[in-house]
């Protein structure tokens, strides 16, 4: 009687739908990745609806299984970067795949097709994410144009799918005006996130992955002036990203002021901590503090 359920007393035995039984263990699994991975994320995420929720976390999903590959679960295993491109370029061909078919034998793969079919999440975004993460086996050192290109397709691209997931809650006539009208916020939010972790993650990166992204900056010699124009640009970036969030919908605008109150904290920290102990010690927000982020942001 596997998959199958009653009715009432003497009701019909019916079999649900397989596909919308593999759809359900899918989402699970991408809700698993993003509890495991991430507690400021899985935070913000609250505060949406049940089916926008699980949308962001098929999204956070993909784009977490990706970076595993070039940075974390894959070099562990003693494998080689080209090793980790060839199953990069698999996981972006199976991903697109997926995306066209509304399948995939991969349920991390399985769960993010869905959200891009429903949302409309295209090429357009999915093909400049796999560029960066590719690039993160191939270049160790970035020069402004090539950080500019990795920060849009790693993390920009990354805020542009979630507003297209947040656009569902909104008319479907209306979806594309609005999408170009809040890209520029989306794409700001990325960015801010993305400079806040290269600097929290600068000694790391360079010790552990031999990467340096920031132009110009050596954790050897960071400097509080270096540390500080870094911050400067995260704070435009964050100034942006509230204007556009308060553009959204509730659900949707409390996570996004939420995610922003949380990186905005921990750049605030970041800042008056010295360029030295930047380097030394990974700084982060207390989960107290994340707290009170999180009541202030319940009534925004």
């Amino acid at each position: 009687m596997s998959g199958q359920a009653a009715g009432g007393a003497g009701g019909a035995w019916t079999q649900p739908g397989r596909l919308g039984l593999y759809d359900r263990a899918a989402e699970r699994a991408a809700g698993t990745v993003v509890r495991e991975y991430s507690t400021s994320f899985g935070l913000a995420t609250r505060l949406l609806r049940r089916r926008t929720r699980t949308h962001v976390a098929n999204v956070y999903a993909l784009v977490r299984l990706a970076d595993e590959v070039v940075d974390g679960a894959v070099a562990e295993t003693g494998a080689d970067a080209a090793h980790a491109r060839a199953v990069l370029d698999e996981l972006e061909r199976e991903t697109a795949r997926a995306t066209a078919s509304g399948w995939s034998s991969n349920v991390v793969v399985h769960a993010f097709a869905g959200t891009a079919r429903r949302a409309g999440i295209g090429a357009d975004l999915v093909a400049p994410f796999f560029a960066s993460m590719r690039a993160d086996t191939e270049r160790s050192v970035h020069d402004a144009a090539s950080l500019a290109a990795y920060v849009y397709g790693s993390a920009e691209v990354v805020g542009l799918m979630c507003l297209r997931v947040f656009l569902l809650e909104e008319p479907k006539a209306g979806r594309e005006r609005r999408y170009a009208a809040l890209a520029p916020g989306a794409r700001a939010l990325g960015a801010a996130f993305q400079k806040v972790n290269f600097l929290r993650d600068l000694a790391d990166d360079a010790a552990r992955l031999g990467r340096r992204y920031l132009v110009g900056i050596d954790p050897a010699t960071l400097t509080d002036a270096q540390k500080d124009a870094v911050l400067d640009d995260v704070q435009a970036d964050l100034r942006l990203a509230r204007a556009a969030a308060r553009e959204l919908t509730p659900g949707p605008r409390r996570a996004v002021l939420l995610a922003t109150a949380l990186f905005a904290e921990l750049a605030a920290r970041l800042r008056t901590t010295p360029a030295r102990d930047v380097v030394r010690t990974r700084v982060s927000v207390p989960p107290l503090v994340k707290a009170r982020l999180l009541a202030r942001a319940v009534t925004a």
